[in-house]
């Protein structure tokens, strides 16, 4: 794989990623009290301890998109110019 198709690549993975993230951050606050339900039917969380979990969940999702996705795409553009 080329440079160019490793930079395509990575771009469209993150746009993807990106977009997973907005949908999960989407579907959290408009259907929060159902998405509640459903889990609380599962684990014994109190609302508090769900909302972090999931604000935890989209920070680790988020830095991951930036180290695996965003970070290297620069990279690949900055070094094709150097």
């Amino acid at each position: 794989m080329d440079r160019d198709a490793a930079r395509k690549m990575l771009f469209w993975c993150g746009v993807i990623n990106y977009g997973v993230l907005l949908v999960w951050f989407v579907v959290f606050i408009f259907a929060h009290d159902w998405i509640y339900l459903l889990h609380s039917r599962w684990f014994h969380l109190s609302a508090e301890q769900f909302d972090m979990l999931h604000y935890a969940g989209m920070s680790i999702f988020k830095i991951g998109i930036l180290l695996l996705n965003v970070a290297p795409y620069f990279a690949l553009h900055i070094g094709r110019r150097v």
